[in-house]
């Protein structure tokens, strides 16, 4: 399957910009978990009710599309945890007898992301949210391209973002411990825009276990993304192998 990477963008604590994510794909270091992005661009209502897990995705969100394309683009949302911060407060409160609060719960559903992004800009297009444990960014991108393959015209942003298990839940689960987001543009049937890149896509099967990775795998991605896309990238848990390449012109 090929498409077309239009624009991306990521955010953690300490990597904010491109240039940013480009010096750390060359030199990567221990990316922070605390800290959350200012979202200016929210109106100052809606800010304030954003999670730091809905800031971080929206964040990626509006950064990855021109300003025209917020309104009209199809959305895939995915998080492997989801607003679990919040899922845990609320099940704190329900054992201790208190009343859950509406606006906190209406938070902790996994398409909250999806719901505050349509609010924020009209945005009334189709939209998936998933999540698929370790294999979520690999769905999420399969996701996008079943779109596509509706609606070809129509470009998809993608986003993903994660916070770290909250210390309840940390010994369940070995992940890299970074609060991120990463969002990127997809098309397959339009005009490449300044700095695209057109890769082939594949899902295989493969019982042969692949290494643990040191990042979450969006962010390996990235890191494969800025270090200019040679060779291939293959991603995946249990026996699906997601792979990307540079598409051949």
């Amino acid at each position: 399957m090929k498409v077309t990477l239009q624009r991306w963008s990521a955010w953690t604590p300490n990597c904010m910009n491109r240039e940013a994510w480009e010096a750390w794909a060359k030199e990567p270091s221990v990316l922070g978990h605390e800290g959350k992005p200012e979202a200016e661009f929210l109106p100052a209502m809606l800010r304030r009710r954003c999670s730091r897990l809905t800031r971080m995705m929206l964040q990626a969100a509006f950064e990855a599309c021109e300003a025209q394309d917020l309104s009209q683009v199809r959305t895939v949302f995915a998080s492997r945890h989801g607003a679990i911060h919040i899922a845990v407060q609320i099940i704190d409160t329900i054992v201790k007898g208190q009343i859950v609060s509406p606006m906190q719960f209406s938070h902790s559903v996994h398409n909250a992301q999806a719901g505050l992004f349509s609010i924020a800009t009209g945005n009334c297009q189709p939209s998936s949210s998933l999540a698929a444990e370790a294999d979520t960014f690999g769905h999420a991108f399969l996701e996008a391209m079943l779109h596509l393959e509706r609606a070809p015209q129509q470009p998809v942003l993608v986003v993903i973002g994660d916070e770290p298990l909250p210390p309840l839940f940390k010994h369940l689960i070995e992940e890299p411990e970074v609060a991120y987001a990463f969002g990127m543009l997809l098309t397959t049937n339009g005009v490449a825009r300044p700095g695209s890149i057109d890769l082939d896509f594949d899902l295989t099967l493969e019982s042969t276990p692949l290494p643990s990775l040191a990042w979450p795998p969006a962010l390996e991605f990235l890191r494969w993304l800025s270090l200019g896309a040679s060779g291939s990238l293959t991603l995946g848990a249990e026996q699906r192998r997601w792979v990307w390449r540079r598409a051949l012109a």
